[in-house]
């Protein structure tokens, strides 16, 4: 599917301006992000997730994806190696660290968003994490999946993002920025040569705020894709 985005953040300079640094006192309505690796238990999250992604993006007949199809294919590969997810989470109170999600290959990466009024979440519940069902309020309000690619001309591997979404009530937070910054910075440490993606045309927001953070559209390109009966016709080509 096409990666999903959420409208441009409030600014376009390198720290939006509710941002608290780490270790100040939060004014207003602090919301506390963090970002970490996905758990197997975080699947039905993420399968209502990408539900969402589906009816945002018109393209709810396309989406057959289960939580068992998802448990079955994700989550067979060490992070970064094979498909990869990081899940938002957001609560109003400070995150307790956890040894669950304590992985050496990615340490989960917390920030402070100071807000002016507070967020209504209507699926609350709905989305309350593992984190919050072991203290406090934590709540998924989205997700990036990615995946490496390789690239001839530069000899190089990447990332390929396959979706980012973050949900209704927490755009324009400045959280899809924090989810693509996290895939990016990855990349750059490992010594990877880009990050790609798509976006879908009408999605002007979208694009808006890829190119803000620095991405190339690329105009001249096309998506070819084989799948169902068309792909299923080579079986015995």
């Amino acid at each position: 599917m096409a990666a999903a985005a959420p409208p441009p953040p409030p600014s376009p300079a390198p720290e939006a301006p509710n941002d608290v640094p780490q270790g100040s006192t939060p004014r207003g309505h602090p919301l506390f992000a963090r970002i970490r690796l996905a758990l197997p238990t975080d699947v039905p999250h993420i399968h209502k997730l990408i539900h969402q992604m589906a009816v945002f993006e018109r393209l709810t007949e396309h989406c057959i994806a289960t939580e068992a199809s998802l448990s079955s294919t994700l989550f067979t590969s060490p992070p970064f190696q094979s498909f990869t997810i990081f899940v938002l989470e957001v609560s109003h109170t400070p995150f307790v660290e956890h040894l669950q999600y304590n992985n050496p290959a990615y340490p989960p990466i917390t920030k402070v968003v100071n807000l002016d009024l507070p967020i209504n979440d209507p699926d609350r519940d709905l989305f309350r994490s593992n984190g919050g069902v072991l203290g406090g309020d934590a709540c998924v309000a989205g997700f990036v999946l990615f995946f490496p690619n390789y690239s001839t001309f530069l000899s190089k591997p990447g990332f390929y993002i396959e979706d980012l979404f973050v949900r209704e009530c927490y755009r324009r937070k400045g959280l899809g920025k924090m989810l693509l910054s996290a895939v990016a910075k990855q990349a750059v440490k490992m010594g990877y040569g880009r990050v790609e993606w798509v976006v879908l045309d009408w999605n002007v927001n979208a694009i808006r705020f890829y190119e803000e953070m620095g991405a190339k559209i690329l105009q001249e390109w096309r998506i070819c894709r084989l799948t169902g009966d068309a792909l299923n016709a080579y079986v015995n080509a």
